[in-house]
């Protein structure tokens, strides 16, 4: 497996470089009451394009930002100048948040070098790097999407629980996993899958920078997950859960990630929820 992660110094080094595109990912959620695309327009790395995760996606599904088909994606990262042979660098403006569904997304529909900026846009400032602004005018690309891999659906998450086939891992914070809180989105039950391990995505993370493999072993270790078997990686709406499924690529395990994630699995009745929320 390829090493995921970039320094900022690596990157500066290939800035311009026709082989390699640089992909602004920046996503927040609706309570941070951020506009990321207005903050890619104020500045950003040189060259960078904005990936935009929610106009890139399913808007048929009923779900936040599920993958589109391999069509739609095609275009659009087409349009963004980005292609399946491109070295392509994903950045955030958190350090370390929504680039990682970004690095899955592209990954999963069939991109063979995808890498993560290590501290994103903070940390490429803090090098004292330059920035640029305006709006990304890329020349059009092509990107031949195969059909998605890597993602599992909400019965392969159910069948891998009932048949303990794979260790599903929630990367929500723990209130939210023990459902002592209520979750963000309306009408979700609070909660978590029976069975599934939690690892809150922000213990994987230090500063911003994913922390190295020693102790991202010992993370997963401390919450049970088993060192050699299947692992599915889920969260809220699919954006967390690719952090945790970038963790597992840098001690080398691969791993599929619930798209629907618990924006899904909350929301249908019809599946068993573990929650200390007395309404449930």
């Amino acid at each position: 497996m390829i090493w995921p992660l970039v320094s900022p110094d690596w990157l500066q080094k290939r800035i311009g470089d026709t082989g390699v595109v640089v992909v602004d990912a920046s996503w927040h959620m609706p309570a941070a009451q951020r506009d990321a695309r207005a903050e890619f327009a104020a500045g950003h790395i040189p060259g960078a394009v904005f990936f935009d995760i929610d106009a890139c996606s399913d808007h048929d599904s009923g779900l936040p930002h599920m993958l589109p088909t391999p069509e739609v994606f095609s275009d659009y990262a087409g349009q963004l100048g980005i292609s399946d042979n491109h070295n392509i660098v994903v950045y955030d403006t958190v350090g370390l948040f929504s680039a990682a569904r970004a690095w899955w997304t592209m990954r999963a529909f069939g991109a063979a070098h995808v890498f993560v900026l290590d501290g994103g846009l903070p940390a490429w400032r803090a090098a004292g790097l330059p920035v640029e602004t305006g709006v990304a005018k890329p020349d059009a690309a092509s990107f031949n999407a195969r059909p998605a891999q890597g993602v599992a659906s909400i019965d392969a998450v159910q069948a891998a629980l009932d048949r303990h086939s794979a260790q599903v891992v929630d990367a929500r914070g723990a209130s939210r996993f023990s459902g002592a809180v209520a979750e963000p989105r309306p009408g979700l039950r609070s909660g978590h899958m029976p069975g599934a391990l939690n690892v809150p995505f922000d213990r994987l993370i230090d500063g911003g920078r994913m922390r190295p493999p020693e102790a991202i072993e010992k993370v997963f270790a401390e919450a049970g997950l088993a060192p050699e078997a299947p692992v599915i990686t889920t969260c809220g709406s699919g954006v967390t859960a690719a952090i945790v499924s970038l963790a597992l690529a840098c001690i080398g395990r691969d791993s599929l990630l619930y798209d629907g994630s618990w924006s899904e699995w909350g929301g249908d009745s019809t599946r068993k929820v573990v929650s200390a929320a007395p309404s449930n």
